[in-house]
């Protein structure tokens, strides 16, 4: 498969925070097989918070997308079934001591670009948070 041809991949899982190292491996695998193995540790950082912020904070299933655009940029995306968008990430120097809150600003700082958009999935409402990795 050429470098830079597109893909997608989504990973439906069940509310439950041992499918978060699942989403995990399943993402180091997969970037790994497309020859991406540069972007592993970040994109496994970035989609461990994206991944865990949708199972605590929802009661639903979720789901985690990864995809390869023509331009070889990597998009990570979680999905979970509250439609309210996610609350501003704050500066990383303004959440060191704290254990919990820091996941969008790891993002934020991590990442390329980032955002949220109103979905639906399973018939529900719901939101996915994305980010985009270029690839170096």
């Amino acid at each position: 498969m050429p470098e830079n041809e597109p893909w997608d991949y989504t990973l439906y899982i069940p509310n439950d925070l041992r499918a978060v190292t699942v989403c995990r491996r399943t993402l180091r695998l997969i970037l790994t097989l497309h020859g991406r193995i540069g972007l592993v540790d970040t994109a496994e950082l970035v989609a461990t918070e994206l991944i865990s912020n949708a199972v605590r904070h929802t009661k639903g299933p979720a789901a985690l997308r990864v995809r390869q655009s023509m331009e070889g940029v990597i998009w990570i995306g979680a999905w979970d079934t509250d439609p309210e968008p996610p609350e501003p990430p704050r500066p990383l120097s303004q959440v060191t001591e704290l254990e919990a809150g820091r996941g969008l600003g790891l993002v934020m700082a991590c990442a390329d670009s980032w955002g949220w958009q109103p979905s639906a999935r399973f018939g529900e409402r719901g939101k996915y948070i994305w980010c985009d990795l270029a690839v170096a």
